[in-house]
């Protein structure tokens, strides 16, 4: 029997476009080795936004411009060169269709992803894309997990072949500024995901005032406003997990209204609505699951050893800090069950982020290596048998477990190192050979603990308070803790 192999394939290419058309999007062959692939969108006709380059086969050294052409004159928009962000030159209008031009460098787009987005002042959403050249990418390199972390990840980093932790910092207030701004926290994700490492952001209103403050409600609509723009930009899919606030039983985390500090009540009604009409859904929790339902939303970390709060009820072991974390899991215990009630099941956190500071000038240690701190049990007995040192993240747990929403949670240790803030002795002082291998051999053999992440790998928004506490500046006794932690990534 004789075979048409030309009506063959034909019909087979007609049947993958098809599909395309099926699945939310279409194809434009490829000319001059460029790919454009485009989402659908009901809001414009099937064939815009339309982009092409200038020159269309670019040589090296070359400048070309990029031109995207759409029948929609969408606001804010952005193009992404391999996740590094381009704002666009002054739009131009030719009848119904709208123009922006971006110029770009040949050498930056060789074999590059070129994606146009829309409407960034609320959200990235992806209208369009380019391949140039052959589109053809490496298989991604498969890594080993590893609960090990760092807090701002220095993009020079080897990872080993380790799928370990980054965990980054956002503004609600500095969310167009440099470094700090949306832009550049998208890029860093990119750049840590690329490497199979996986994203915590700490979403904090503003420098120095991690939340709004208590019964600012003005203050919490614009922070929900932020969380829902991270939540829906399409840039941000792959972070893990946002991590809401930081120290907030600490004053100095109060800093813009000291006399209205988050106590654990407000924390709750923040997160998840706490003695709110339960049909209301302006809260963290309902905000972002509302656009995206995979990322994890976690309680952050109470300051360990802070006597600037106390709260009811009070915790077994009587202590400010306790008692603060114990009050604050009952009030979201009891939001995530009203919720549940009325049949909201979206209210419960996905986990929590902890501190675990070292203290290895205790004299519980009695005499024994401070590198076998984390291994230690250090209660104090002014403390009421409070945990003095890195097993404070003990502590923590068992309040977690003694709720019934909250009981067996996963917990990230979000930031540890060898600094106890009573103490003020820095690391790069300090640190003792051997303290991180023992901190993770412990943290491996806690189940319900994710991540053991050191503060900090680098900082590069220019804040030089840091540098004794970097893995990449090796200053002093880090140099130690930087071959410790490059040695536990290839062990």
């Amino acid at each position: 029997m004789k075979i048409n192999v030309r009506k063959r394939w034909r019909t087979i290419a007609l049947g993958f476009v098809l599909l395309l058309l099926l699945f939310g999007g279409y194809w434009l062959a490829p000319i001059s080795g460029q790919v454009i692939i485009m989402p659908s969108d009901t809001s414009a006709a099937l064939l815009w936004p339309q982009m092409r380059l200038d020159p269309p086969s670019p040589i090296a050294g070359q400048t070309l411009t990029l031109s995207v052409s759409d029948v929609v004159p969408w606001t804010h928009v952005l193009l992404t060169v391999e996740g590094q962000s381009v704002r666009p030159l002054e739009p131009t209008r030719a009848g119904a269709t709208w123009t922006w031009r971006w110029m770009l460098a040949a050498s930056d787009i060789r074999n590059a992803t070129l994606i146009f987005y829309r409407d960034c002042q609320t959200g990235c959403i992806e209208r369009g894309r380019m391949v140039v050249g052959t589109g053809e990418q490496s298989a991604p390199t498969r890594s080993v997990p590893s609960k090990l972390g760092v807090v701002f990840a220095s993009p020079t980093r080897d990872w080993h072949g380790r799928s370990g932790w980054a965990v980054e910092l956002a503004y609600a207030r500095l969310a167009e500024q440099p470094y700090w701004g949306v832009d550049d926290l998208a890029w860093r994700m990119q750049q840590a995901t690329s490497k199979g490492l996986r994203v915590l952001v700490r979403v904090d209103l503003g420098q120095g005032q991690t939340l709004p403050p208590a019964n600012d409600n003005l203050a919490l609509t614009e922070y929900l406003q932020f969380l829902q723009r991270l939540a829906r930009d399409e840039r941000l899919r792959g972070v893990y997990g946002y991590i809401i606030g930081s120290g907030f039983n600490a004053l100095d985390s109060n800093s813009l209204a000291k006399e209205r500090p988050v106590t654990p009540q407000w924390y709750a009604r923040v997160f998840n609505g706490a003695s709110e009409n339960v049909s209301h859904s302006d809260n963290v929790a309902q905000t972002i699951r509302a656009e995206n339902s995979f990322v994890k939303v976690l309680v952050g970390p109470v300051r360990a050893w802070s006597t600037d709060q106390n709260a009811d009820p009070r915790y077994t072991i009587d202590v400010p800090w306790l008692n603060y974390m114990n009050a604050l899991v009952a009030a979201l215990d009891d939001g995530a069950r009203a919720k549940m009630i009325a049949g909201i099941p979206l209210a419960a956190p996905d986990g929590f982020a902890l501190n675990a500071p070292a203290r290895l000038n205790a004299p519980e240690l009695q005499g024994r290596p401070a590198a076998d701190e984390p291994r230690l049990d250090l209660r104090r007995r002014e403390w009421n048998g409070a945990q003095a040192g890195f097993r404070i993240y003990r502590d923590w747990l068992a309040i977690i477990n003694a709720y019934p929403t909250t009981q067996g949670l996963p917990v990230f240790i979000n930031a540890t190192n060898t600094f106890a803030p009573d103490e003020g002795i820095v690391p790069a002082q300090n640190y003792a050979r051997g303290w991180l291998t023992s901190a993770l051999d412990v943290i491996n053999h806690e189940p319900q603990v994710f991540a053991l992440c050191w503060f900090i790998d680098e900082d590069r928004s220019g804040d030089s308070r840091w540098d004794y506490f970097s893995l990449s500046k090796r200053l002093g006794r880090m140099i130690d803790a930087a071959e410790e932690f490059d040695a536990l990534l290839k062990r």
